[in-house]
């Protein structure tokens, strides 16, 4: 258990580094460009050779030619995005100014351009694809820190570009001029100094050239092959295309044997030759790198983190082709510390279990080309000719599922953790403003509060139709009997339980759908309505919370007569709370919309009224049934003498106009006997019961 709190720890230190969050939110925020070079990917090279002949020849390779320029436009300078993506995540997270972060960016592609050899004569996509990855983010986060030191010490030392009277905007972007042209200077020095060092043309040839340089000894045997599995997931974790960055070892020392083995054949002999590229792209790389097909499936079989399992279903498409980008940049797998053991335990085992079968004789030695995209099972099946193949692939599958099962549970174990973690952060900030914040739109705050409310109401927003529960807090006469119940929000988060209600409905206003959770809310009510009955009484009232936005509007009031049809609300003690009082006019619109209500035979409530002008405007036409008092009144009741004042001048008032008075937050007796003192004789509070659940 102690050596389990401790890994933990480490690994949240770890998480926490600023250079691992920026890399995984810059990869998370390229799930879009990921998603749709995925499926370009997968309609350029799905492999059936029908398909393929038609895409090359309809139209003159019409859509094949579509398919491709949208390959280019994300895969092909995908290093280019994710460049701009981690320097843009890196200042966010340093909480600069616009300014500031444009020149970070800025900084970052022009020194990413430098290193990758922009200069050269036959510079194109190959350069500014996946193969630069791990040079994109080098990059990214090295000139990203540099530019903000170099612009912070410029500040303080007052050196700038001003210049009076030139617009204000021009002068901002000109303090980023001598920062980036310092940083850029560095880079292009770091180039020039090691391409003559090494005689290379650029630095990212020589991060190839150095990785191919380790296989150089040594015959193509079950060592080399090892090692090769072993580098290109090592790399993989990194941030590095292991396959393309590799792509010179396998072919020269594993691509041939697969016509040697076919000469062999053709010759009527025993092929030799274990290791070819379609032995690792079939036994080994299932689902791409790191043999993440057995990842995928033990996120859908074993995850319970609901982003993670929805992330799976949404890389499961491009996987089963072995493209796996989304998936590894999604998770992220990059960088991800408890994912290092399983993404490179997973493949060397399979390589290992894969090589021994074939040594074996059990499964046969690869005589036929496949393309890499070949779905498991079929790819094994044709590599081999026989089933054989797809049962090793299913075998491999199977133990890689094992290997990565534990390590999800980890993962939902360390989200679980950081999401609690997150969110008691997010709600200390929202309690201590919460008045502040009640004419602010949270999601539109520009920090992480804001970044934060945004991902909980999108969580909301997908969530709140299966998570919605209600619970219900009695209502009681002074006399001890039960006259009703108030339905009250519940929404229960997958990961951090019950979220605080308030902020529930207020992320439910900001993202636009509080009518329909209102509606929800009314409607479980009265499917729970039997029950409450069963357990309280036949009499009982019940009450359901209405926000005053949502309650004149036409879509609630055909909602209620739709409801009316099916249940007929006329004597069944239905009775609508309207809170948020100050949100509702007193024009004839809104009226009209309350008398509708009280037509179909539904009762009235004011929330939280007090002797404002706002709450007596509500007894001008006669409309409500009820009033509650404000639970700052009750509240007070003890310690302010002014209170008791107000709260009989409300009781009086009210009896004058047959209005039933409800007291909220009793919870002593010394406050309902003073109540009661004053006339107030219905409560609600802990005195009697808290909310209950059905």
């Amino acid at each position: 258990m102690k050596n389990s709190k401790q890994l933990f720890q480490t690994l949240r230190k770890i998480e926490d580094l600023t250079a691992v969050r920026s890399v995984r939110n810059g990869l998370i925020h390229m799930t879009p460009v990921l998603i749709i070079g995925a499926f370009s990917l997968i309609l350029k090279t799905f492999p059936l050779s029908a398909y393929q002949s038609f895409i090359n020849e309809c139209a003159g390779g019409f859509f094949l030619k579509l398919f491709d320029f949208v390959y280019q436009a994300t895969f092909g300078v995908l290093s280019v995005y994710m460049t701009f993506s981690i320097s843009r995540s890196y200042m966010h997270m340093k909480q600069t100014s616009a300014v500031v972060n444009g020149g970070a960016v800025m900084t970052s592609l022009m020194s990413f351009f430098i290193l990758a050899g922009a200069y050269l004569p036959e510079f194109g996509t190959d350069s500014l694809g996946p193969k630069s990855m791990f040079l994109a983010i080098v990059t990214a986060l090295g000139a990203s820190s540099l530019f903000l030191y170099f612009y912070n010490l410029l500040q303080k030392k007052r050196r700038n570009l001003n210049v009076d009277g030139v617009d204000r905007e021009f002068n901002r972007m000109s303090a980023t001029i001598v920062p980036i042209a310092i940083v850029v200077i560095c880079f292009a020095l770091l180039n020039a100094v090691l391409t003559r060092f090494f005689d290379v043309d650029c630095f990212r040839t020589l991060l190839i050239n150095a990785f191919n340089r380790l296989f150089r000894y040594g015959r193509a045997g079950f060592l080399k092959g090892f090692c090769f599995v072993m580098l290109s997931s090592v790399l993989w974790f990194f941030g590095i295309h292991g396959s393309d960055t590799l792509e010179g070892t396998m072919q020269t020392y594993f691509f041939p044997n697969l016509a040697v083995n076919q000469a062999a054949a053709a010759a009527g002999q025993a092929p030799t030759e274990i290791l070819t590229k379609e032995f690792f792209d079939c036994f080994v790389l299932m689902g791409g790198c790191g043999s993440t097909i057995c990842l995928l499936i033990a996120i859908l079989l074993f995850s319970h983190n609901r982003p993670r399992r929805k992330l799976g279903l949404t890389a499961a498409f491009p996987m089963l082709f072995n493209i796996n980008e989304l998936m590894v940049f999604g998770l992220p797998v990059i960088f991800n510390p408890v994912m290092l053991i399983p993404f490179l335990t997973a493949p060397l085992i399979c390589y290992s279990v894969a090589y021994a079968a074939v040594s074996l004789g059990l499964v046969p030695i690869i005589t036929s080309e496949v393309a890499w995209t070949t779905p498991i099972l079929l790819g094994g099946y044709t590599a081999t000719g026989s089933p054989a193949g797809a049962v090793l692939q299913l075998v491999n599958v199977i133990i890689g599922v094992l290997i990565y099962s534990p390590f999800v549970r980890i993962l939902d174990r360390q989200a679980s953790e950081n999401a609690g973690r997150n969110y008691n952060l997010f709600m200390d900030f929202y309690k201590k403003n919460e008045q502040a914040l009640a004419t602010v739109r949270i999601t539109d705050l520009d920090n992480v509060y804001g970044d934060y409310a945004k991902d909980l109401c999108s969580d909301l927003r997908f969530g709140f139709k299966n998570d919605i529960v209600l619970a219900f807090q009695p209502q009681y006469h002074y006399d001890g009997h039960c006259i009703g119940v108030e339905t009250l929000l519940r929404y229960q988060h997958p990961i951090l339980g019950t979220l605080y209600p308030p902020l529930v409905v207020k992320l439910a206003e900001e993202g636009g759908f509080l009518p329909e959770l209102e509606e929800l809310i009314l409607k479980k009510a009265l499917e729970e309505r039997p029950a409450l009955m069963a357990r309280f009484g036949e009499e009982i009232k019940l009450s359901v919370n209405v926000t005053g936005t949502t309650v004149v509007t036409p879509r609630y009031i055909q909602f209620c007569r739709q409801l009316d049809e099916k249940y007929h609300f006329a004597g069944m003690n239905i009775c609508i709370e309207i809170t948020e009082q100050a949100a509702i006019s007193f024009e004839n619109e809104t009226l009209d919309a309350l008398r509708a209500l009280r037509r179909m035979g539904l009762l009235l409530a004011i929330d939280d009224f007090s002797m404002g002008q706002t709450s007596i405007h509500y007894l001008r036409d006669n409309l409500f049934d009820i009033i509650k008092l404000d639970g700052s009144l009750v509240n007070g009741l003890i310690t302010h003498a002014n209170t008791y004042d107000i709260i009989s001048s409300i009781v009086q008032l009210s009896k004058s106009l047959n209005l039933i008075v409800l007291a909220e937050f009793v919870d002593s007796e010394e406050k309902r006997d003073l109540l009661h003192e004053l006339g107030c004789d219905y409560y609600q509070g802990y005195l009697y019961s808290p909310a209950i659940f059905l």
